[in-house]
C-alpha cells in the first residue's frame, strides 16, 4: 500500500548557462514513469486551495515552475506538507495519495507531469470515500 513516505522530492537535471538555466525531464529516466500528459495551473487567487483529490492509478510529478506553493499529502493515516519553490525540484506523488495545494505565491505556476491521459474514473474526489478506499486496502 502506498503512503506519504513513497512521495519524495526529486532533484531534476539543471543545465547552467549565463543566458538562463534549462531543466530537461525525460520520462523513465529522470522520473519513474512515462509522461503522457502535461498541464499547469496559474493565476490561482490568493487564499484558494486546489487539488482536493486522489488517484487510483495515476502518478504525477508536481513542479513549481514559478513562485511557490504547498502540497499537503495525506494517506489516510499520516499527513505531510511539502513546499515547492524551485523549478529544478519536483514532488513525486504516487497513486492513492490525497493532495491539497495551497499557499500559492503571487504569480505561481504549478506544472504537472502525469503518467496517463485524463480519466475522470481515476479520481477520488470525496474525502470520506478516499478514507473508505484506504481502509479497505484495495491497493
Amino acid at each position: 500500500m502506498t503512503s506519504i513516505y513513497n512521495c519524495n522530492v526529486i532533484e531534476l537535471p539543471k543545465i547552467h548557462n549565463r543566458a538562463g538555466n534549462l531543466t530537461p525531464i525525460h520520462g523513465l529516466i529522470d522520473i519513474p514513469f512515462k509522461i503522457s500528459r502535461i498541464y499547469y495551473l496559474y493565476d490561482v487567487p490568493g487564499g484558494e486551495t486546489r487539488g482536493g483529490h486522489a488517484h487510483y492509478k495515476l502518478q504525477q510529478l508536481i513542479i513549481a515552475a514559478s513562485g511557490s506553493f504547498d502540497v499537503v499529502l495525506d494517506d489516510g493515516r499520516a499527513k505531510k506538507t511539502v513546499t515547492l519553490n524551485r523549478p529544478n525540484f519536483g514532488l513525486l506523488v504516487t497513486p492513492g495519495i490525497w493532495r491539497d495545494l495551497d499557499n500559492f505565491s503571487s504569480g505561481a505556476v504549478l506544472l504537472v507531469l502525469a503518467s496517463d491521459v485524463y480519466d475522470e474514473g481515476d479520481y477520488i474526489r470525496d474525502y470520506p470515500s478516499f478514507i473508505d478506499y484506504r481502509e479497505n486496502g484495495i491497493f
